[in-house]
């Protein structure tokens, strides 16, 4: 007996299923191609039934009850089956389900396919795909040559998001579905789209990549946008030149400056990739910078062999307010550079040429710096010295910038140019003792030479400097566990001694990397607070701390940290606003409490020794129940003009969302500056989500440099395997 169980694989292999040419830049659900090769010459049919029977007159062999057949990887079930020898047809009825080897499944009241596996008809047909879709149908026809029509088709991602009757949220139904298996294309006639049961979309024919394909030439779903150029509509093309190259169009056209063109090239070598992306246009009401304005960014990627690998980033345009006015880029300041990267085992390496240009029209390009170059290493040696961890440590950079910068509300003074290397050996090895106390010795032997000029307020320029600065300090830590009924608390004291050199006069060179400065439980117990190479923390000082934990059987937790820094000898590194300039430094303390899933609230703060004022604090709320979810966050910082900070800062801001149902959604954010009384920014919107499709739509308002505010609407509604249409526009 002959079954022929391939040519409903045909019908089960149809699939619709996102523009190919989307996946490129969207990841869809992973689609397993439909197995068409055929079985292996002489394969038997293994039939289990209930009852089997044969007529030797008509030559019909006929199961029944349970029937269970296997033909080399495929199954197929129903109640009843039966093979005409004399046509060469085999019938199955009565719940029939045809499960591939690919995980395929399709299931129908009817079948009838011919003994050669090219020509079939099922009735009634239900196929589950492996990328999560459905597709039914009244009627399939397996044609010759890897054809398959469906009439009266539909197709929808839904599984789980349907009315109360079983429709799906959306679907696209049509007279007739045609899948070219050679051509992997599905060509419609009469089709819609239907949202809710509505019809939203129509075309009387159209074609579609099916799920195999993965890149595809054609049109891609629309995005629109608003801004000082009206509206605007972009329509992308994709052209898939080859497998390993493309080329994206990208035309925008808006109702005020005529057609903004965009195109992105694409090309996979066989170390890595790379990209460019140029926009231009000529603007039909042109301003000060018009009318030819334009950009252009390149990236690109590429391995040299398992360690080293190398890259850039370079974006050009015409003016800078061209990205940000025709919503290209929104960065502020853009980096130009190019790297070469190693990585191997636990050691590192990296050396760039950066070039910094700001997009603000107020800023003056000439105080940007470039950097030629800047490099950063760290080698682990294999071999331990002492018992402990031996590294060694290289940070250098050489930088120009046309015009100095003396910023004294900002405490900031950077040269023209100046040149830094930094190289460090570090040891650190870790004890435990039989009482478990954890013992952690630790030195470094750092070296510096650096050269500045036209730094303003030095008193020497362009005079080389070195120095080295030895310091070795010792790290003790004691653990002490408890058990509480079903908790278990973690207290551990914490002393720190280190000892250095005072650091050097830094006056006549420019403080290009370690400006910012945030002290809190988080970096009281390094040994360098600094976060950068131009300053380094000289002097004795001791760090104390004490933390405790507490850790529920149900994952819930208490975390608590406090602790102090006493400088005891040499030169103070550090002024006014640091929270380190006295002998005795603030205090800085943090708690951390998450009692169950539902509930998390945060505090951290540095104060004054006598607890006379509060410098820093922050805090954090969050929520998370049945409908309702979100977080409040607080943070009050103190002015420190030398560390970045001019002036005081207080802000809060935080989120909700509250579900009203299983799908939709109420969100809304803001953030509020309370020294200038004023919102910087709040947004409002409605959102859908279900396993199918999902749709936002939101009102914003931000604040913009200008003091001006900016109205914001934003939408985006996306069809699982389908794509998104999303888009923004300025009231």
């Amino acid at each position: 007996m002959r079954v022929c169980v391939l040519g409903l694989l045909g019908a089960a292999g149809m699939s619709l299923a996102v523009n190919p040419a989307l996946a490129i830049t969207k990841p869809e659900p992973k689609f397993v191609a439909p197995v068409t090769s055929a079985v292996p010459k002489g394969t038997r049919v293994d039939v289990l039934a209930d009852r089997l029977t044969y007529d030797g007159k008509s030559k019909i062999a006929t199961a029944t009850g349970t029937v269970r057949l296997t033909y080399g990887p495929y199954t197929l079930t129903a109640t009843r089956v039966t093979y005409d020898m004399k046509r060469g047809v085999f019938k199955a009825n009565g719940s029939i389900v045809l499960r591939e080897p690919n995980g395929n499944v399709l299931e129908a009241e009817l079948a009838e396919i011919d003994d050669k596996f090219a020509k079939g008809f099922a009735e009634h047909v239900r196929a589950l795909l492996t990328n999560d879709v459905t597709i039914t149908a009244r009627y399939v026809r397996r044609l010759e040559k890897g054809i398959s029509v469906y009439e009266h088709a539909s197709y929808t991602a839904c599984n789980n998001c349907t009315d109360e009757n079983g429709v799906p949220l959306w679907r696209i139904v049509a007279g007739e579905a045609r899948h070219d298996m050679n051509e992997h294309t599905i060509y419609y006639k009469d089709a819609k789209l239907e949202v809710g049961g509505v019809p939203v979309l129509w075309a009387p024919s159209f074609s579609y990549p099916d799920p195999s394909v993965k890149r595809r030439t054609g049109f891609l779903l629309p995005s629109f946008r608003s801004g000082d150029y009206g509206v605007g509509m972009t329509t992308p093309y994709f052209w898939a030149i080859a497998p390993d190259k493309d080329l994206t169009f990208l035309p925008t056209w808006t109702t005020q400056q005529g057609p903004l063109l965009e195109a992105e090239w694409r090309q996979r070598l066989a170390s890595g990739m790379y990209k460019v992306r140029a926009s231009g246009i000529y603007e039909l009401d042109p301003g000060n910078s018009g009318p030819w304005r334009g950009a252009l960014r390149t990236t690109g990627d590429f391995k040299i062999n398992d360690t080293w690998s190398w890259g850039w980033d370079a974006t050009a345009w015409s003016d800078r307010s061209f990205l940000d006015d025709y919503d290209i880029d929104n960065r502020s300041m853009v980096a130009n550079y190019a790297q070469l990267t190693g990585l191997a085992d636990r050691n590192y390496a990296k050396a760039q040429l950066i070039h910094y240009r700001t997009t603000e029209p107020t800023e003056n390009q000439d105080t940007m710096p470039t950097v030629l170059p800047y490099v950063t290493a760290n080698y682990i040696f294999a071999d331990p010295l002492l018992g402990g961890e031996f590294s060694l440590n290289v940070n250098a950079y050489s930088l120009q910038r046309e015009i100095a910068v003396n910023d004294p509300a900002s405490g900031i003074a950077l040269g023209t140019d100046q040149s830094h290397l930094t190289t460090s050996l570090d040891w650190r090895r870790q004890m435990t003792t039989s009482a478990g106390a954890l013992i952690t010795p630790f030195a470094q032997m750092r070296g510096d030479m650096i050269v500045a000029d036209n730094v303003p307020g030095a008193a020497v320029n362009n005079d080389p400097d070195g120095y080295v600065l030895p310091s070795a300090g010792i790290d003790l830590r004691m653990p002490f566990i408890g058990n509480h009924g079903t908790a278990q608390g973690i207290l551990t004291p914490v002393l720190q001694l280190i000892a250095a050199p005072d650091e050097p006069q830094p006056q006549d060179t420019a403080n290009e990397d370690a400006i910012t400065l945030n002290f809190d439980t988080t970096s009281l117990f390094l040994s360098d607070r600094f976060t950068g190479y131009d300053r380094y923390e000289g002097g004795v000082r001791a760090n104390a701390g004490l933390s405790y934990t507490l850790l529920g059987e149900d994952g819930g937790f208490i975390r608590t940290s406090f602790g102090e820094s006493f400088h005891i000898a040499g030169d103070n590194s550090f002024v006014a606003g640091s929270g380190l300039d006295g002998t005795s430094s603030d205090l800085v303390g943090a708690v951390a409490v998450q009692l169950n899933e539902h509930m998390s609230v945060g505090y951290q703060a540095r104060v004054e020794e006598d607890l006379s004022r509060i410098n820093v604090q922050e805090a954090s709320f969050g929520l998370t129940l049945d409908r309702i979810s979100g977080s409040l966050s607080y943070a009050d910082i103190a002015a420190a003009a030398d560390y970045g900070r001019p002036v005081r800062e207080r802000q809060v801001w935080g989120d909700a969302k509250y579900m009203m149902g299983e799908a939709w959604s109420l969100f809304g954010n803001f953030r509020y500056d309370l020294e200038g009384t004023q919102f910087m920014s709040k947004t409002v919107g409605i959102g859908f989500e279900c396993d199918c499709m999902s749709a936002h739509l939101a009102y914003s308002q931000n604040l913009e440099d200008t003091g001006q505010t900016d109205h914001r609407i934003e939408f985006s509604v996306e069809l699982r395997t389908i794509g998104t249409v999303d888009g923004g526009f300025s009231l």
